[in-house]
């Protein structure tokens, strides 16, 4: 299902399977705001199971930093705008893993991690990233870090 996200009105649409459900939304509203406020793009979603190539793509490339990450996508996201291609997954446990890529042949890649609040930094991230306080606009904290992608994916 696709679900376009409304930052002005928060719904936990097709993150209800999450317990912290109301934050997961709250995080994907931000980054639908995010998106509207400096690009004027629409931020839209759509269930994990409709498009497994996102969570594969994303995963792919953790593994490679021997990262795996053991919880249910619940939804995914992927777009272009303004040169860049945007990737994200919404897990149930309150994470967000989200790929930025340069659509230039060697332009710059990271993935970034975001988590709502309340939650605890999942133990395989734990020791491996620093995550900072941020101040959403929808007045909910997240904690995020992010690394250098190095290879072209």
């Amino acid at each position: 299902m696709v679900y376009k996200v409304d930052f002005e009105n928060v719904a936990t649409t097709g993150l209800e399977d999450s317990p912290v459900a109301k934050e997961l939304a709250e995080l994907r509203a931000s980054e639908a705001r995010y998106f509207w406020n400096k690009y004027q793009s629409e931020f839209v979603t759509m269930s994990a199971d409709e498009n497994p190539e996102i969570i594969n793509r994303i995963e792919a490339i953790l593994k490679k930093h021997d990262l795996e990450l053991p919880y249910t996508a619940l939804a995914v996201s992927d777009f272009a705008v303004n040169n860049v291609r945007c990737s994200y997954i919404f897990y149930d446990n309150g994470l967000e893993v989200n790929l930025q890529a340069s659509l230039d042949k060697h332009g710059k890649r990271s993935i970034g991690f975001k988590l709502v609040d309340g939650i605890d930094v999942p133990k395989e991230l734990e020791n491996r990233f620093r995550f900072v306080h941020q101040r959403s606009q929808n007045k909910s904290n997240v904690r995020g870090a992010y690394f250098i992608v190095q290879n072209n994916h």
